[in-house]
This record gives C-alpha cells, sequence and structure tokens, in this order.
C-alpha cells in the first residue's frame, strides 16, 4: 500500500513521471521530484512559472489563508510574484453561507496584500467530500534572468528562515489543544496557533531572490528536502545541527510527541541557496525586514549528506514518514 501523505521520490519517478506525456517546447521545467513548480516560454523576456497544491487539515477558521500561500509559496520561490490564482473550493453537506463568507474574505485580504487576482476555478458542495477542500493553482511571472531554480554549487551556503517543524507544532495546537495543557499555558498556546501566519515562503523568497542561486520551501518532510537540492545538483553538503533554530514553543512540542525536528512538515521555512559572498548580505536584508533567518550549513563536492551534531559526524536523515501525517 502507499504510505499516508505526500509520495515517496522513488514512487513519483517510477510510476506517475514516467506515465506523464511532455509534448509541448514551451516547457523549460516540467515534472521533476524537488521542483515545486513548472516553468513555461511566455514572451522574449518572461517566464511564467505555475504551481499548484491541495489544502486540507488546515484550521478551517483560516483556511482562507492556505488557499492562498501554498501554491502562491511555490511560486514565489522560484523567483516570481503570484499573480493569478485558479481556485477550487469543494465543501462538506452541512457548509454554511457565513463559512464560506469567511474564507473569501480571508483569501481576498491575503490576494490585496501581493496584487494577486482570482481568475477562475469552481466552488460547490459534495456529499462525497468530509472536510473542506481546496485545490489552488498559482502563477506568476519572472525575467529570464531572475528565475531561481533548487540547484546548488559546492561552496554554496544553506540559509533557512524562522525556523524548523513550525507547521506541525502549530497543527497540534489548533487540533489537538487538549494535549498541550499540560506543558503549555492557555497564553502560550494562542500564541503558538497564531503562528500559522508564518506558514507561508512569499515575502521570504521575494526578499530574498536577488541574493539566492535558489531557493526550496521545506514543507512536508522538512529539512530533508536538502537531499531533493543534493540530488538535482550532484553535491554532498553538511549541516550543523547547532545552527538550526526551533522556536521555544515548537520545540515543547516536538519534544512532547517525540518528534525529530529536522524530518517534520515545516511550511513557511524557506531553505536558501546562497553564493558564500551574499549570505551576510541576505541574512542582513531578511532580518531587517522582520524574517528570522540562520546560517545552517553548506554544499559540498563531496557527495556525503551529514548532520554534524555535538562536534560528531553522522548522516543526515531521510524523509520516511512525516509525523505530521502520521499525527493528523
Amino acid at each position: 500500500m502507499l504510505p499516508l501523505g505526500k509520495l515517496r521520490n522513488e514512487i513519483l519517478k517510477e510510476v506517475v513521471l514516467e506515465n506523464l506525456p511532455i509534448v509541448d517546447d514551451k516547457i523549460l521545467i516540467g515534472p521533476k521530484e524537488g521542483f515545486d513548480a513548472a516553468v513555461l516560454e511566455y514572451d522574449e523576456d518572461n517566464y511564467l512559472v505555475i504551481a499548484t497544491d491541495p489544502v486540507l487539515g488546515v484550521p478551517k477558521e483560516h483556511f482562507g489563508f492556505f488557499t492562498y500561500h501554498f501554491a502562491s509559496s511555490d511560486v514565489a520561490v522560484f523567483g516570481a510574484r503570484p499573480r493569478w490564482l485558479i481556485i477550487d473550493l469543494l465543501l462538506p453537506p452541512g457548509s454554511r453561507k457565513e463559512e464560506l463568507n469567511a474564507i473569501m474574505k480571508e483569501l481576498k485580504e491575503e490576494c490585496k496584500k501581493y496584487g494577486t487576482s482570482v481568475i477562475g476555478g469552481h466552488t460547490g458542495v459534495y456529499k462525497n467530500v468530509r472536510d473542506l477542500t481546496a485545490t489552488t493553482t498559482a502563477l506568476g511571472l519572472v525575467k529570464k534572468d531572475e528565475l531561481k531554480l533548487p540547484l546548488a554549487k559546492p561552496g554554496d551556503e544553506i540559509v533557512i528562515t524562522k525556523g524548523v517543524a513550525m507547521e506541525f507544532a502549530v497543527g497540534v495546537a489548533w487540533f489537538k489543544t487538549e494535549e498541550l495543557k499540560g506543558i503549555l499555558s492557555p497564553s502560550e498556546i494562542s500564541a503558538l496557533k497564531e503562528m500559522y501566519k508564518l506558514e507561508s515562503v512569499i515575502k521570504d523568497a521575494l526578499l530574498a531572490k536577488r541574493f539566492a542561486r535558489g531557493m526550496h520551501d521545506a514543507t512536508e518532510g522538512g529539512l530533508t528536502a536538502l537531499h531533493e537540492i543534493a540530488d538535482n545538483s550532484k553535491v554532498g553538503f553538511e549541516v550543523y545541527y547547532e545552527n538550526i533554530y526551533i522556536p521555544p514553543l515548537v520545540k515543547k512540542v516536538v519534544e512532547l510527541y517525540g518528534v525529530n525536528p529536522l524530518t517534520v512538515s515545516s511550511t513557511g521555512t524557506l531553505i536558501i541557496i546562497s553564493p558564500p559572498e551574499n549570505t551576510e548580505e541576505l541574512i542582513k536584508t531578511l532580518q531587517a525586514n522582520g524574517v528570522d533567518a540562520f546560517l545552517i550549513g553548506k554544499f559540498t563536492e563531496e557527495r556525503e549528506r551529514v548532520l554534524i551534531k555535538n562536534d560528531r559526524r553522522e548522516e543526515f536523515p531521510e524523509f520516511e514518514n512525516d509525523a505530521y501525517t502520521e499525527v493528523y
């Protein structure tokens, strides 16, 4: 049986990618593991970046936020501002007009922040839909010389924004509140819930793109996305565990569940591939604009994938099972 959550790369390559016809010479970047958007020729100066993402299992109180940010973040990671959205919004029986209105108002506010237009989609209530579900396709233009791909060269440094394991911990705060009452105060649980606003990398990516060689959003599987970058770039990497920031409230939650913070869903953590001469200015720019950033490692010519922890070198963990999927 296929495991829950995102398909593992070996199945993706063997079953899905193997059976996709690619016959259009306008396609610059098509379906590929580790690439969360497609890139098409648009005109002499621009590429069209397109990404699609499901929205499910998120707090329904902020469904509009996630409907905007999941796919739009993948467009921003390639250096493009999300300009257009197509949204399929499927509601379960019993949904109320007031709930739909709240989703649309929040979606509208997020679109206004980034100058994004919704250009189409589908909305309906269906008997076989058990939970609020959406699929968003986001599109944006990027100048050809500003396109960012998740590829690294030996010596490039690894910078992350905000910290890791946020998506897992925030989800626990929303869906399993009772389980946190033994370790967090009511005000701490409320503060953790509000961290849902960090589950986007649009601001991070648009700030970082002039310094970055490439970028990747650490979603399902967290920092194991580094393996995808290394595979596609034919490089290795080393990561310094002590440099990886885990927000204090998040740390309490991952310790409660015994979760590895490096391998759990961390939507909102941007992995930035930074030429070393750009790293200092990159981090300064992000921090000056309210985005915390941390230098955690580098890519290497040797193909090893190393985690340096307490002065010991060990293999960097692979993506096997994401605790986010298992818990929810």
